[in-house]
């Protein structure tokens, strides 16, 4: 580590390195925004989350239901490309539980494009799978972002000191190092 002075302490050149080059793609989406479809099924892309994509994002997106919670997950096409290389490297696509993972897993995808209003067509068939009509919530979620109907993201908060136990459990290990 070096010193880069004393108002900002230690900086790891490495940290710095990977963050400029590896995650120059990466997008980071935060809030939750209420959303109407439109009559087509067409919902706007929130400018919020437009902003904090990189410059040289595309407006190319893949969704598919969630595999653990009753929502869509918007992926940028960067982020679901890293997404099939972690798949790659630990899938036999010649081993059957793998290859039923596979299915399970592609099952209900789809590629989305961003038209020029900023709108995407979410397929009626994956709406219906989360019990989503024309109102839906789309809560970012680090670099991906979650689509919800909204009687469905209303009631998922958890209680304060619950999450805080789960914050603790997760994050507050023996290792107390603030980066």
């Amino acid at each position: 580590m070096e010193k880069s002075g004393t108002k900002w302490g230690k900086v790891d050149i490495f940290y710095l390195l990977s963050f400029l080059f590896v995650k120059k793609n990466m997008a980071t989406f935060i809030g939750d925004y209420t959303c109407k479809a439109d009559v087509k099924g067409r919902v706007i892309l929130p400018m919020a989350f437009k902003k904090q994509m990189p410059a040289d994002a595309c407006d190319h997106f893949v969704v598919r239901k969630d595999i653990f919670e009753n929502c869509l997950v918007l992926y940028s096409i960067e982020d679901w490309n890293r997404q099939l290389e972690k798949i790659r490297k630990r899938i036999n696509p010649y081993n059957r539980e793998h290859n039923k993972f596979l299915r399970n897993f592609f099952k209900g995808t789809a590629e989305l494009l961003l038209d020029s209003n900023n709108r995407m067509l979410i397929p009626r068939r994956l709406m219906d799978l989360i019990g989503a009509d024309r109102d839906v919530v789309l809560a970012g979620q680090d670099g991906r972002i979650e689509i919800w109907a909204v009687d469905v993201y209303d009631k998922i908060d958890m209680p304060a000191d619950e999450f805080a136990n789960l914050a603790e459990k997760l994050m507050g290990g023996e290792n107390n190092d603030p980066d």
